[in-house]
Parts: structure tokens; sequence; C-alpha cells
């Protein structure tokens, strides 16, 4: 563990990083042609692992402007599997009509650093990238190698990020056992005031999916028989209005017993949606891990009001959980009938036990900063580069450690509305990776 004047430096520095790192508009629409920033980020973070004395990597992967940035700190023992920590520099798009502060000034404000980013996930980036510039400075040397990767395309993926960069630079993250990024590690607030801090164990396969419709084009004011808008709403509809089975995996039956042994509330399977409610905000995220879920988006169809189009589409937005896709897939060909077309992009699921020595550490971290906390292990419902990483045989979990206010609505946060990450969160982060990082 680092001396306390100089982790509560490197606590300061983090929290100007998450600022300066929001100021770089960094949005990801999906759309190679629309892209912003990447670049400019992943040149502001190489310079400021440069300055202190890394050797970097610098990878533009696979398109124009896709920018990667990888540095290995040797660790005492270089027999051991190196750690390594991901974070993403890109973002999703944000309306500044929306907002109380505009998305991108990085304002701190009010005890919050706020913009676009600020948890998804530039406040993990820039509390990683303040600790690696703290060590390089004090010559701290961590148990065993320690990997950093700053990466592209996360929002849409990682087919210009970690996705290129497994498949084709797999060396740079050679020796690596086990990785750590976003989405978990925040606390909880549960009953009797006792912080429960979520560590992700698993997360949902993702499905992005374009369904399509065809039928026959025609006049508007004419009746038609074969409407493909019409065939597709139905479908849609369908769909989205469908229900899966409940299915409760391991994670998710680990995470339950944890908050019963706690609380004391049950979760009976006959009602535990109801009991799930009683998580409060957070009840968003675990609600959806209990099954599989489909969400249309968006709707695509014709080109004036008076002519029936030749074919319609629609984007769907599944998430999956593990060992459920020939049962997922089966269910959607019933729901959807044989006239739909289906195209689609996945990325599968993750999911390791909540044990071993990195957990350990992990645990033991968080409870020297936050006395009479608990951890848990929990499945996000959404997806991250671990996807990537896991092919390379690397055992992945989200731990970004945020210590947040019971009362804030985190989860709402991720691609939100005026998203925004607590100062005191930052520096409680920055504490806890210091002791994780020299004791794992």
């Amino acid at each position: 563990m680092t001396e306390p004047n100089l982790i509560e430096t490197a606590a300061d520095e983090a929290v100007t990083l998450v600022s300066e790192l929001i100021r770089i508009d960094t949005t990801n629409t999906g759309d190679p042609a629309t892209l912003v920033g990447e670049r400019e980020a992943a040149e502001y973070v190489a310079e400021k692992l440069t300055e202190v004395g890394y050797e970097i990597t610098y990878v533009e992967s696979g398109g124009k402007n896709r920018h990667n940035v990888i540095a290995r700190l040797a660790g005492a023992d270089p027999g051991r599997g190196a750690l390594l920590i991901h974070g993403h520099l890109d973002v999703v798009p944000a309306d500044a009509s929306e907002w109380s502060v505009h998305p991108f000034s990085g304002a701190i404000q009010d005890g919050y650093v706020w913009g676009r980013g600020a948890v998804d996930m530039k406040d993990m980036v820039g509390m990683t990238l303040a600790l690696a510039r703290h060590y390089k400075r004090h010559d701290i040397v961590p148990p065993r190698d320690l990997v950093f990767a700053f990466l592209a395309d996360e929002e849409a993926g990682g087919q210009y990020g970690a996705q290129w960069l497994v498949e084709n630079r797999p060396e740079l993250f050679e020796g690596v056992t086990e990785a750590i990024s976003e989405v978990g590690g925040f606390s909880i607030t549960l009953k009797d005031n006792v912080r429960a801090y979520l560590i992700e164990t698993a997360e949902k396969g993702i499905r992005w999916m374009k369904l399509r419709v065809r039928g026959t084009a025609g006049h508007g004011s004419m009746i038609h028989r074969d409407n493909a808008v019409t065939k597709l709403s139905e479908a849609v509809a369908r769909l989205g209005n469908h229900r899966f089975p409940l299915v409760l995996t391991d994670s998710v039956k680990e995470f339950l017993a944890g908050v019963t042994e706690i609380t004391g509330w049950d979760f009976p399977e006959d009602d535990i949606d109801g009991a799930v409610a009683k998580l409060g905000n957070i009840s968003r995220m675990i609600g959806a891990t209990l099954r599989d879920t489909a969400n249309p988006t968006m709707l695509t169809a014709g080109y004036k009001s008076n002519v029936i189009p030749s074919f319609a589409e629609a984007a769907v937005d599944c998430r999956i959980l593990p060992g459920r896709l020939e049962a997922f897939n089966k269910e959607l060909d019933e729901i959807l009938g044989p006239d739909i077309e289906k195209e689609w992009m996945e990325l599968p699921p993750v999911e390791t036990t909540f044990d071993g020595a990195l957990v350990d550490a992990m645990t033991a971290s968080v409870l020297a900063e936050d006395p009479g906390a608990r951890t848990l292990p929990y499945m996000l419902s959404g997806g991250t580069d671990a996807k990537a990483f896991q092919t390379l045989g690397i055992r992945n979990f989200g731990f970004a450690p945020l210590q947040l206010p019971a009362d804030l609505d985190f989860s709402a946060l991720f691609h939100g509305v005026d998203e925004r990450v607590p100062v005191d969160a930052l520096k409680f982060g920055v504490r806890v990776l210091d002791r994780f990082f020299q004791a794992s």
C-alpha cells in the first residue's frame, strides 16, 4: 500500500484526468463515417504514459483513427501470470439539450465529475491512468506484471478495438491470466446501511439483430394484403411483448443468497420479480439477469408516405443468459415465424466463479477502505470487452471500485442523461485499486 499522502496525490490526479478525458468527445455512433475523438483520446493517454517513462504500443486497429494504447509495468515475479486492466475510450452519443451541464464539459461541481463517459467508463480509465503514472514516478513494483490497455470501439462491440487486437495482436497480452474492467466493484446500500460491493463475475451474451420482411410495393391508396410494414410490426410486437422464462444462473443465485444473508429478504421463484424490486434502483440491472431479453430498438421502412415499401426492417437488442443460446433460438423462431429474415452480430456470454486469490484480494482491498462492507458476485445485463479477452483464456471480472451515495441511481447513469461520478468515489476507487494491484 502506498503512503497515504502519496496515494491522495494520485487520487486527486485521477479526478483531473477523468475530467480532461470527458472533455475529449469520443462519441461512437457505430458508423465509421461519423466517429470523433478516439484517436485524440488515445494520444492523450499515450502522452500521459510516456511522460513518466512507459514504453507504449500504439495500435490502429483495423479502421482509420481507431487507436489503442497498451503498456506493461514489470512486476517482481515475471513467472506469475500478468493482470490485465482494460478500459475503453469511446462513449455513446449524448444530446446536450437534455443535460443540466454540457455532456463534454467534464465539469467538476456539486461533488461530482459530470459528462458523457463519467461512469462508462472514463472513471476507471482515469483511476487506472493515475495509478500507472504514480507507480512509474515512485518506482513502485507490483507483485506481478500489470498490462494496461486503453481501447477503442467497445460501445459498438469492439470490432475495431478489443476484438481486433485479440485476433490480430494477441502477443500484446502474452502471459495474462486474469483481467479486470468496468461495471463492478461499485457499492449498493442494503438493510441497516450495510454496503455491498458488486463484483461482476458474469455477463449476458449479446445479439444485435436485424429483422427484415419483404412484401409487395404499391400505391398507398389501394388495398394491400402483402404489406411489409404491417407484417414486420406484428412480428416485432410479438417479440417485444414476449416474456422469456425465468432462469437462475449460478452467479445470480449466489448474489441473491448473499443479499438474503445480509438482509433476511427471501427471493421465492414464484414472486422473484417482486422480491428483486426490494433492491431499489439496482433492481433494473439485476432483474434483467433473471431471463433472456429481446428489446426492439429501431424501425425502418419506406421513403414516401403514399408508397407501400417492398421491405421493412427492425433492430432488436437481444441479451442471452449463459447456456441459453439453443433454447433462445428455438423460442425466437416460434415467436417470429418463417417469413422473417434474420441477420445479426453476436458476442458470447462471460462467466467465472467467485473464488480464488484474486477475489480474496479484491475483497480485502475493499474492506480495508470500508470495514463492515461485503462483496458479492453478480451478473451484468450488458456486455464489455471481456467477451474478447476470454477467447485468450483470460479470467475476467468487473472491478472498478466506487463507494456510492445510497440515494444515487447508479444504473440509470449508464448511457443516461446527466451522467456523473462522485469525486469522493473516484478517490475511494484509487485507494482500493492501489491496495489491490499491490496485493494481487
